[in-house]
């Protein structure tokens, strides 16, 4: 498998593809990651307690048949568990604590062993919110960035998980951002209903945070939707264990799938309520439409917008396509999207699908860059 198939980094750490193992508590230790997840460009370990609250809940969890990873050396438990996993897969390390210095002391571990720290704010048990851990720090914001902060400063990889329609999801991200965090692991649940896969889209357009979308992800198809939505990655939890080959074929079908689009996580276009990314694929703004609703959130007129994509197209292969509806690639939808116009000027250009899409990520990336008012601060 090609590595550098997909351009996936964060700070120290290089994913080598896009699908990741969630964290399981008592069950996701580095022999379940081997075992079920040796395929995957991210394996998230625990989830592990590290103080004495945080174990005390634990224990009283365990008490009532939940397993949980309980160790009187939670560090030593952390570092042996990281060691133990030699697939080649990055390691991610989920943890929890009613106080911060544990936090902090596993950090500095977890960067010395070249892994990325999750900070657990999603798990939801009574006994785990009366503590005030798991998804009670959802409900105290202030604490929740205090901790972040203080944890970015050992210069570790952080990642949050958190637990989508808890609080407003737009506010959340963006505190989580502008705090310092690295990743956002989301749990898209709808209760009753699957995966909420507008919950996605509303933290791809409050923050450019690496996103992991997590949730009801049970095939390609599942995984498609949370990539066009704006995950960077999909995580899968008990999906692995009721199918043990499934993150081997996710692997295969969204490495498959890279080669012949060139960008696997596409946005859905702007019309049919796709992220800000999608701005690379819409029309010029010369008629009623949502893109205009969509670009004056990052603060762009419709002429800033138009000459914010011809800039971006001139001396690239966008800038051609006379013949187009526009007169320039840069103005045409999704390769996905039938039309025979684009299609003959890409075959006269001799540009491949991957090549032709591949700019169009650029181009979304040029547009953010040069948005007026940032992603997280969009309205």
């Amino acid at each position: 498998m090609n590595d550098c198939l997909f351009d996936l980094h964060i700070g120290y750490v290089r994913f080598r593809n896009p699908i990741a193992l969630a964290p399981m508590a008592g069950i996701v230790d580095g022999a379940f990651a081997n075992q079920y997840a040796g395929d995957a460009g991210l394996v998230v370990l625990g989830a592990f307690n590290l103080d004495e609250g945080s174990i005390e809940v634990a224990s009283k969890l365990v008490a009532r048949g939940r397993k949980e990873f309980i160790s009187d050396e939670p560090m030593e438990l952390i570092k042996k568990e990281i060691r133990a996993v030699n697939s080649g897969s990055v390691v991610a390390v989920n943890v929890r604590s009613t106080t911060l210095e544990p936090l902090i002391e596993a950090a500095k571990i977890v960067k010395e062993e070249g892994a990325i720290l999750e900070l657990n704010a999603h798990c939801k048990q009574p006994e785990m919110l009366e503590a005030g851990i798991g998804e009670a720090l959802l409900r105290d914001l202030p604490r929740l960035s205090a901790w972040i902060k203080a944890i970015k400063e050992t210069g570790v990889v952080l990642s949050v998980k958190v637990r989508a329609n808890v609080i407003n999801d737009i506010e959340l991200a963006r505190l989580i951002d502008k705090a310092g965090a690295d990743i956002i692991h989301v749990d898209a649940m709808l209760e009753g209903f699957g995966a909420d896969l507008d919950a996605i889209v509303n933290y791809r357009d409050a923050t450019r945070l690496f996103l992991i979308g997590n949730n009801s992800v049970t095939d390609f198809a599942t995984a498609k939707d949370m990539f066009s939505r704006g995950a960077d990655m999909v995580s899968v939890a008990r999906g692995a264990m009721e199918n043990p080959e499934l993150i081997s074929q996710l692997v295969e079908s969204v490495t498959s799938y890279q080669k012949s689009i060139g960008w696997y996580n596409a946005p859905k276009h702007v019309c049919s309520e796709g992220d800000f990314r999608a701005l690379a694929f819409c029309c010029l703004p010369v008629k009623p439409c949502p893109v205009h609703e969509k670009f004056k959130k990052l603060g762009y007129t419709a002429e800033e917008f138009a000459r914010t994509k011809m800039e971006f197209a001139r001396g690239t292969m966008l800038e051609y396509g006379e013949d187009t509806c526009f007169g320039s690639l840069v103005w045409c939808c999704k390769i996905t999207k039938p039309c025979w116009i684009r299609d003959g000027v890409l075959n006269t250009l001799d540009l491949s699908d991957a090549e032709y899409m591949k700019l169009k990520e650029q181009l979304a990336k040029y547009i953010l860059d040069h948005a007026r008012i940032p992603v997280n601060e969009s309205r």
